[in-house]
């Protein structure tokens, strides 16, 4: 039952937070901490009990849930959905401890909403029946509306409805998606079912196969995301909490990316192979385009998010370069982008805490005053860049050498993005940290319990850079696996 308690706890967790969190927002902190230990332990608990594993699933979990219409609730965990997991689970204790001074009205729904998101987010995960799946895609998304709604910032409900109808527009297109590879297998094979093993065995005819995988990749597309989808991603991160961008940048931004690995490529081989080149076109002009709107952006918050838009361009670059090693860049830059963007972000929000703005022409000089928020900044900002020696450096690499067996001259474009990261990066620390220091300058450096959060992120970054061959070990099966069925 480990599978289901990474669900379950979240949710009930939440549902107590919420209740308990209206009487003392202390102990609603405290239910939403220790749930998302409990989550932690359990991913722990998953990666000791693989030994004895004879397949690609390290543990699965079947029960019946809707048997008259072939629904059952299937959940599974490989090396790419475990590393995801431990991603979500570390950021989710991330995620309550930065919002522990910043949340005061409503703290105990504030937290529900955000074990809420976590547990939608490993339902994503871990769902290998689709309309589960597609339960959890939506569960996730909802409390993330609110997050954003009652505790962004002035634009907050604008932001909120943009980034709600984008997003459950596109779901619906995969919902269609998802009945229409259902009826086609129950058709084909006299059994109707939402099981993703079985509808991988799905006969499809070349139009078929087109038109729903576009179901699917327009879903994953803007939640990742990809230009020109992307136009939610600036509004919900510059007027989201803190922990609202932090989730958003580590963790909603790939489950986008999760799906095209799991399910765009495995289940529509034939017509992912003929989107491919527009697939790499795509992902260098994101590289480029987000790159260049980050370095023209004034808000600090926004310019990190534009970051974001260029970063998942490599992500959707390497996807459909289709090979292991552009693959096993991806999953690399999934993991190492949710910790040095989302550091950023925490940055970003911790300026805003002392400072009341984010209008980078109202900062500078900041080192003098917050040395250890500003050696923490450029630290996040090198990794961002690409700096080697950081996790960054090793999943570009990867990708690029990996496109550049399917498209050199794409992969020329893209490299590009890395020297536009460079200025974008440097533009922060130098705008913000150095520089004439502006009239906010003397201002508390971080706390002890800012300091390592940091510190933790820090770590992080720096060992997936220096020590990368565990987690691309882990993420080999899977990655061969689907290279395997595209092939």
């Amino acid at each position: 039952m480990m599978l289901a308690g990474l669900i379950l706890i979240p949710l009930a967790g939440g549902f107590a937070t919420w209740q308990f969190g209206r009487r003392s927002p202390g102990a609603g902190r405290g239910i939403a901490l220790a749930a998302m230990l409990a989550d932690v332990a359990l991913v722990a608990a998953i990666a000791l009990s693989r030994g004895g594993e004879t397949g690609p699933w390290w543990l699965t979990l079947r029960a019946p849930w809707i048997p008259q219409l072939g629904v059952q609730i299937h959940l599974a965990v490989d090396g790419l959905s475990w590393l995801l997991l431990v991603l979500t689970a570390g950021i989710g204790v991330i995620a309550v401890l930065v919002s522990w001074r910043e949340i005061e009205d409503r703290a105990g729904l504030f937290y529900a909403c955000l074990l809420w998101i976590l547990g939608g987010i490993n339902g994503v995960f871990i769902s290998l029946d689709l309309f589960l799946f597609y339960f959890c895609w939506e569960v996730m998304l909802v409390p993330m509306y609110f997050l954003i709604a009652i505790w962004g910032h002035e634009r907050r409900a604008y932001a909120a409805i943009k980034f709600f109808l984008f997003t459950i527009a596109s779901g619906l297109a995969m919902l269609a998606a998802i009945i229409g590879l259902y009826v086609l297998h129950g058709q084909a094979t006299g059994s109707y079912t939402f099981d993703y093993l079985q509808l991988l065995e799905t006969p499809l005819s070349a139009a078929a196969g087109l038109w729903l995988m576009v179901g699917f990749l327009i879903a994953f597309a803007v939640k990742l995301p990809v230009v020109p989808l992307h136009c939610w991603l600036p509004d919900a991160h510059s007027q989201a909490p803190t922990a609202g961008s932090l989730i958003l940048a580590a963790l909603l931004l790939k489950t986008g990316a999760y799906g095209l690995i799991r399910f765009v490529l495995p289940l529509f081989p034939e017509a992912a192979e003929a989107f491919a080149p527009w697939g790499m076109l795509l992902g260098a002009a994101g590289i480029i385009y987000g790159a260049s709107l980050a370095f023209s952006q004034t808000d600090l918050k926004r310019l990190v998010a534009y970051t974001s838009v260029s970063h998942m361009g490599f992500v959707f670059l390497g996807v459909f370069a289709g090979n292991e090693l552009a693959l096993q860049g991806t999953v690399m830059q999934m993991i190492c982008h949710g910790i040095s963007t989302g550091a950023l972000f925490i940055v970003a929000g911790m300026l805003y805490e002392r400072l009341h703005t984010r209008d980078l022409s109202e900062m500078g000089g900041l080192w003098h005053g917050m040395p250890r928020l500003g050696a923490a900044g450029l630290l996040f900002a090198l990794a961002s860049l690409g700096l080697p020696g950081m996790g960054n450096f090793v999943s570009e690499i990867l990708i690029l050498f990996g496109a550049f067996r399917a498209s050199p001259a794409l992969t020329a474009v893209a490299a590009g993005g890395v020297v536009l990261a460079t200025i974008y990066s440097l533009r922060i620390v130098q705008r913000v940290f150095f520089g004439p220091r502006s009239d906010r300058a003397r201002q508390t450096d971080l706390s002890l319990r800012e300091a390592a959060i940091l510190a933790v992120l820090a770590a992080a970054i720096l060992w997936l850079g220096l020590f990368p061959q565990p987690v691309l070990r882990i993420s080999q099966p899977p990655v061969r696996q689907t290279i395997e069925v595209v092939r």
